[in-house]
């Protein structure tokens, strides 16, 4: 059976489990070809997998919409999240110059690079639309490293799984597939519209994963962490975002 056929065939069988009663029908062909998620035993954990399922298969590769210069948002809105506190401040009083983004797990070369590291790196800008759970969006251009140069840096291992980046408060953190971690669109940005990235939002580094829910791009990000298994992190859900009633996969 070639691919395509076998995608057809696999998104035929999602729908008609979904379509009968079929979650856990659904579940169990998901789980066949590999596509459960890390949150799949919480409430909503069957139709998280639907969904991721059904857009790793049909969207795997789609990119996100990116806008001309003009429609930029002239007042972003920063989602108020307080940055770190003392160490944060001395670090942000030296313009941020000591800051280090540290990456390993499944790496042969496991590395620490600072902002001016980062800033050496192969760039992309890219002008694309932040959504969020709540309801409001806004559009900004953003000026990252792509992740998937990070990665390739480092000497990511085959067997790897996912990506883990945590935020420098010690409390925020996430995690996404290869799939969006490999995507040409996936950045760690430290730039927006034009200047450094503001602290409001998220500076000096943020992840910004555009085809997901704002929650999945994660401000003041000093760690990346490459692994095969989310169970040891956090409570194994992939996140901190579903110890909230929130979903690891964000898709929009």
């Amino acid at each position: 059976m070639s691919i395509t056929s076998r995608r057809k065939w696999l998104i035929r069988g999602l729908g008609a489990a979904a379509g009968v009663s079929g979650l856990g029908i659904t579940a169990r062909l998901a789980a066949r070809h590999g596509l459960i998620p890390p949150d799949a035993a919480t409430l909503y954990g069957l139709g998280g997998t639907l969904t991721y399922a059904s857009h790793r298969l049909i969207t795997r590769h789609s990119l996100a919409r990116e806008f001309p210069r003009s429609l930029i948002s002239p007042s972003p809105f920063a989602n108020p999240v307080e940055p770190p506190k003392e160490e944060f401040r001395r670090l942000q009083a030296g313009g941020f110059a000591a800051w280090r983004l540290e990456v390993g797990g499944m790496a042969a070369r496991p590395a620490s690079f600072s902002l001016d590291d980062l800033r050496r790196m192969p760039s992309r800008s890219q002008i694309t639309q932040l959504v969020c759970e709540e309801g409001w969006s806004y559009i900004a251009e953003w000026t990252g490293v792509p992740l998937a140069h990070i990665l390739d840096s480092v000497r990511t291992a085959p067997r790897a799984k996912f990506v883990v980046y945590s935020s420098a408060d010690g409390i925020w953190w996430d995690s996404i597939d290869m799939a969006d971690a490999l995507h040409p669109q996936t950045l760690v940005t430290y730039a927006m519209n034009g200047s450094d990235l503001p602290v409001g939002f998220g500076g000096p580094l943020r992840m910004r994963v555009p085809r997901q829910l704002g929650y999945k791009s994660v401000k003041f990000i000093n760690r990346l962490t490459i692994t095969d298994n989310l169970s040891s992190f956090g409570k194994g859900l992939g996140s901190g975002g579903p110890e909230f009633g929130y979903a690891w996969y964000a898709g929009i």
